[in-house]
């Protein structure tokens, strides 16, 4: 029962606490402690409403795709093409379901770093696997993995991270900057996270991983981040850029155009069908406004007060206290606010780059960690609210696993390559 409450337990914990520490603050002559955090507590109600209607479009937008490739034939292709791979981490799904290919398109679109994609098909997928979910109040064995691979944010080419750190480059005047420097420790440590994530889940639901479609999968991604590193790291920045955002609009539009190709090939209404699926597009992102909200709110209650900077104080004193190096401290909040909320993240990562350089130790830090981790309140609380999970079992203990060994292993790929 415990797990399944965690959430809620975590809400509640970030209201009270985040109260407490204003009382203290209060009591110690701040007396704009609370008008802080109303402030705060009121912009992220209406950017959690903001951030939910502005779905609707694209939600429509890749649920109408998403239902053309499904009557085209295209997403059972898919799911049939990565079968050996995904009938070891989700035996649940039966062979030659829809929800195999859109797990595999919304994995796509994250390694590509398309959030605007990668969420409505990550939705799409967890509707599917309600569909085929015993229990429709309880996270069932696929939710989990999907949702914790979702968390461990495999990204091959962090194309927002170093587009941050070219134009911050700009304004500290350095001339010839490669914002692009980041690419490999990057793609390491978000391997990484997901290996941790994988893992973990996988001891809970006791599948056995040494089997060859993982080692393949396993050994194939290693390959391609040893041949992607290989065939960009000599470009410069602007064509770098230049290449990464023509790879990730050319890759989605390609899928659109073949889903589109293939249904009208095999005659089906592609207009109609398209219509059919953008319909669930505006009840789907509406869904997902209180629940949204009710994070956002929480999490701007235990930042405005700044029990982050506390947390982050007393982890810097524990790590100084054991003759340990504490130049990543600085960098420990991207990772910490990263689990909570993206934009927060990113926040704090351009602080960090501007108050120490962004081509200062804790600058590069700050980016890796940006990109090798993903935002597991907020991806647990909008993926189960859209389908209406309540017990969440393990999911965010994995997931908070998978960040926190990302968080280390990005750190750790910081100093490999930078100290």
């Amino acid at each position: 029962m415990l797990a399944a409450m965690i959430l809620n337990v975590v809400w509640i914990g970030f209201i009270l606490v985040g109260f407490a520490v204003a009382l203290a603050k209060l009591a110690l002559g701040d007396l704009t402690v609370f008008a802080r955090v109303m402030t705060g507590i009121f912009d992220t109600a209406r950017t959690g409403f903001d951030i939910s209607l502005g779905l609707v479009g694209v939600m429509s937008l890749w649920l109408g795709i998403m239902k053309i490739g499904e009557q085209a034939g295209v997403i059972g292709l898919f799911a049939r093409a990565v079968a050996p791979f995904f009938r070891r981490l989700f035996p649940d799904i039966p062979a030659g379901h829809p929800a195999g290919g859109s797990i595999v398109m919304n994995f796509s679109a994250n390694m590509l770093g398309l959030d605007n994609a990668a969420t409505p098909l990550g939705l799409k997928a967890m509707r599917e696997l309600q569909e085929i979910n015993p229990d429709k109040t309880t996270a069932s064995n696929p939710m989990i993995m999907f949702l914790v691979l979702n968390t461990a944010g495999i990204t091959l080419i962090p194309s927002s991270v170093i587009a941050i750190r070219q134009s911050i480059a700009v304004e500290q005047g350095l001339v010839g900057f490669n914002a692009a420097d980041i690419f490999l420790p990057t793609l390491i440590g978000t391997f990484i996270s997901f290996a941790a994530g994988l893992l973990a889940v996988a001891a809970y639901q006791r599948i056995n991983l040494l089997s060859a479609p993982v080692l393949l999968f396993f050994g194939g991604f290693i390959a391609a981040m040893a041949g992607l590193y290989g065939a960009l790291h000599s470009y410069p920045p602007d064509q770098m850029a230049q290449i990464t955002g023509l790879l990730g609009s050319g890759v989605i539009f390609s899928v659109i155009v073949l889903f589109v190709a293939v249904g009208a090939l095999r005659r089906i209404n592609v207009y109609e069908a398209f219509v059919e699926g953008a319909k669930d597009g505006f009840g789907v992102a509406i869904q997902i406004v209180p629940y949204l909200i009710a994070i956002l709110v929480a999490i701007s209650v235990f930042r405005s007060t700044g029990c982050m900077d506390y947390v982050v104080g007393a982890i810097g004193a524990a790590v100084g206290a054991v003759g340990l190096d504490t130049d990543f401290v600085p960098a420990l909040p991207v990772g910490l606010m990263k689990t909570l909320s993206g934009s927060g993240a990113r926040g704090l990562m351009i602080d960090v780059m501007k108050t120490y350089g962004v081509d200062s130790f804790e600058g590069k830090l700050a980016a890796i960690i940006q990109g090798s981790t993903e935002t597991t309140f907020y991806v647990l609380a909008v993926y189960f609210g859209s389908v209406n999970i309540r017990r969440t079992r393990y999911a965010l203990t994995c997931g908070l696993i998978a960040d926190a060994v990302g968080v280390v292993g990005a750190i750790w790929v910081g100093y490999l390559f930078y100290r």
